[in-house]
């Protein structure tokens, strides 16, 4: 559905009208579609075998026009401006931007939570796009302290491998990750059996 609609589109006769099925309807088509894409890339239990492992997703067409959090951002900015009833109505249109665009996808809760919780806490004047890279830095440090508190990690050398990961593309030494441990571990828990 998604090959014939995308050629369809390069008619100037063609209209969304047209179709018999609703545009909300085919969003949700298409966001289901992607969610079915994450869950199959995302199983790592290799007694499981799915008939899905063998589809051949095709998320070439689903791109639209780049939309990213610079665009998202910016359709949040005029939300402060609207009246109650029509913000309300543009957030669930946004989020449903959201949802259906794949590059997103993962950071779709975190800007869903702030549309949510800050976004109604700004007033007309403040800067939605400062708040939000604020709100996202506050997010990646709450993230990364529950990461080092599950696995027994020291934050400060956790974030120093990330951040030379960041600059040099370089995956962590052997001893780096160790360093990074709160606990002594034995050389033989390190090798895989």
């Amino acid at each position: 559905m998604l090959r014939i609609k995308n050629i369809l589109t390069t008619f100037a006769d063609f209209e969304d009208a047209n179709l018999s099925l609703e545009p909300q309807q085919f969003e949700d088509y298409k966001s289901k579609y992607l969610d079915i894409h994450d869950k199959v890339k995302k199983q790592t239990d290799p007694e499981k075998v799915s008939i899905l492992e063998d589809v051949d997703f095709e998320l070439s067409l689903i791109h639209r026009d780049e939309i990213n959090v610079a665009y998202i951002l910016n359709l949040l900015v005029s939300l402060n401006k609207l009246n109650p009833e029509e913000a309300k109505k543009r957030q669930k249109e946004i989020i449903d931007l959201v949802a259906g665009e794949v590059q997103l996808r993962s950071k779709r809760a975190l800007i869903e939570a702030f549309i949510e919780e800050n976004l109604p806490k700004l007033k007309s004047n403040e800067n939605v796009i400062q708040a939000f890279e604020k709100y996202w830095t506050a997010s990646k440090k709450d993230a990364l302290m529950k990461l080092c508190a599950e696995e027994n990690l020291s934050p400060q050398e956790l974030e120093k491998i990330l951040n030379h990961y960041t600059f040099a593309n370089r995956l962590p030494r052997d001893d780096e990750i160790v360093d990074t441990l709160n606990f002594k571990s034995k050389i033989l828990d390190r090798k895989p059996c």
